[in-house]
């Protein structure tokens, strides 16, 4: 199951820097244009980059406590965290009917379950 959580934990990491970078780094009318982000419209430009930074962190929070040792704990509150994130994410895109994107929100909360539950149970 170790490896399997390893797994998980890396493509998640991947894709929530990868998207946490993009918001943070981008300003909200560059996030417009892009058609998958119609959600930025209904939020501030700080929200936007908050939700970006909760997303960094996650990601770090995910694979560098436990690869490190130090305060492993925070691996599964980060997954908890990110599962939480892609609930609220399902919301909005359900709000703003975007049907297609709420099965990825939902995939990526099971994922991120998947990983707080396996490295909460070796905790």
């Amino acid at each position: 199951m170790d490896v399997a959580a390893w797994i998980v934990s890396a493509v998640l990491a991947a894709l929530y820097l990868m998207a946490g970078f993009t918001k943070v780094a981008k300003p909200k009318q560059d996030l417009l244009t892009e058609p998958r982000l119609g959600w930025v419209a209904d939020f501030s430009p700080g929200q936007v980059k908050a939700i970006g930074a909760a997303e960094i962190a996650g990601a770090l929070g995910l694979v560098v406590p436990w690869l490190t040792g130090v305060a492993t704990i925070l691996t599964p509150v980060a997954a908890v965290g990110l599962a939480l994130l892609q609930v609220g994410a399902a919301i909005v895109h359900g709000r703003r009917g975007e049907w297609a994107t709420v099965p990825i929100n939902l995939v990526l909360c099971a994922l991120a379950v998947f990983v707080a539950a396996v490295r909460y149970g070796q905790v």
